[in-house]
């Protein structure tokens, strides 16, 4: 197995990791760095967890002219919270160092403080495609002189629609500069923009399944949309995660099942695209402190998200496909934790859960959970208009071979 020194890494660096906790390369850093290091264009498919920031992280560090005071590198991501994410792994490596200097420019943030920010001459900058290129159009980001260009998570990128954004970018800078992409799948989008800009790629892989299959349990439940709730309620009761994401499709449903489950006692919050950033902040905050464990959201926190405590994901709806659905229940069973992963099929869904199941080769334990006469009750008075707060009428989840879904319970 390869180290980071003879990856070619500097001893600096090595340190600064070593600190981190962090002292072998992955094998999405193993087969990157080298690549990277040499001038390469890259396209790596590799999900969230792999390792992939440092993979191109740490040859963008290794390759900053420090005599220079332009922006050398320009890292893309879809969100905000992933390009905070990778801001936050920037800044821990660059602590305490005056010559390298890095920011991040996303929405939701104060335009003019960033200008200021950005006259300071930082040679890495990390976005989000929209506000990069405001900051393009008002001159006050120039990417005449970048050497390496990222995109992370290209693939949501395009599902969100930034295409044409992402190609306005490209134009701005210098025909010769770096390219790396980074996608947890290859659509057709995808190939055809990799096609399009990248120079002769190094084309690596870093298969995901195996985290699906091995360190995360797997459970489905069959009910019916009108027991939809009270079964998650009666799952939440029984398991008492320690921390939960509960993943809906859409924000409305997001935001009802948050206002729900809140008028029935429980300590949740709602994350999703349609909050300003300073509430997806503030709920991003009290998660990561523990103070709401259980955290309802859509698809925008399935990827990008990394919080090594979360005990139990639950698809209260099932996710369009079988990579969102891998991409979902990795925000368990990770940093060599367990991890429980639950899927509430209604009778509509089923065909679809069987497809996925035999897309990604395996066999999903399906458990039955009996609801109580009050928990029926209740997720009938609620479905009439009529809430009221109650902890009363547990029900009872059990496996149908008699194991246990989940473990791991509140201390």
């Amino acid at each position: 197995m390869s180290t980071f020194e003879t990856l070619n890494i500097q001893e600096l660096w090595i340190k600064k990791l070593q600190k981190q906790g962090i002292k072998q390369p992955t094998p999405i850093q193993e087969q990157a760095i080298p690549h990277l290091l040499a001038g390469r264009d890259l396209i790596g498919k590799a999900q969230t967890g792999t390792g992939k920031t440092l993979a191109f992280l740490l040859p963008i560090l290794e390759q900053i002219d420090l005599e220079s005071k332009t922006v050398q590198a320009l890292i893309v991501a879809p969100t905000r919270e992933l390009a905070r994410q990778i801001a936050d792994e920037t800044h821990k490596l660059i602590r305490n160092m005056e010559d390298i200097r890095a920011l991040a420019v996303y929405g939701g943030q104060d335009v003019f403080k960033q200008i200021q920010r950005l006259g300071r001459m930082p040679q890495i900058i990390i976005g989000t495609p929209g506000r990069i290129l405001d900051h393009v159009g008002r001159g006050t980001l120039d990417l005449s002189a970048l050497k390496t260009l990222v995109l992370d998570e290209a693939d949501q990128m395009l599902q969100i629609g930034f295409l044409p954004e992402i190609e306005d970018i490209i134009a701005a800078a210098p025909v010769d500069r770096q390219f790396v992409m980074l996608s947890a799948t290859m659509p057709p989008k995808v190939e055809q923009l990799a096609k399009t800009y990248l120079r002769d790629p190094i084309e690596i892989q870093v298969e995901a399944e195996k985290v699906t299959v091995d360190a995360i349990e797997q459970f489905v439940v069959e009910t019916t949309d009108r027991r939809k709730q009270a079964t998650l309620r009666t799952m939440l009761d029984e398991m008492r995660p320690y921390a939960a994401i509960i993943f809906c499709r859409t924000q409305r449903r997001v935001t009802k099942l948050n206002e729900e489950l809140q008028m029935q006692g429980y300590p949740t919050d709602e994350l999703h695209g349609g909050l300003t950033q300073g509430k997806r902040e503030k709920a991003m905050a009290k998660f990561y402190q523990g103070k709401t464990p259980f955290l309802i959201a859509t698809d925008v926190a399935s990827r990008g998200l990394d919080v090594t405590g979360v005990t139990h994901v639950f698809n209260y709806d099932l996710p369009d496909d079988a990579e969102s659905y891998v991409h979902r229940i990795g925000r368990t069973g990770r940093a060599g934790n367990d991890g429980v992963a639950i899927s509430i099929v209604t009778p509509k869904d089923g065909r679809s859960f069987r497809d996925m199941e035999r897309e990604l080769g395996v066999e999903v334990t399906p458990i039955v959970v009996e609801l109580s006469d009050e928990m029926i009750r209740a997720q009938h008075d609620q479905s009439k208009g009529t809430k009221k707060p109650t902890t009363e009428g547990r029900g009872n989840t059990r496996r149908s071979n008699n194991r246990r879904p989940g473990r791991t319970h509140r201390k």
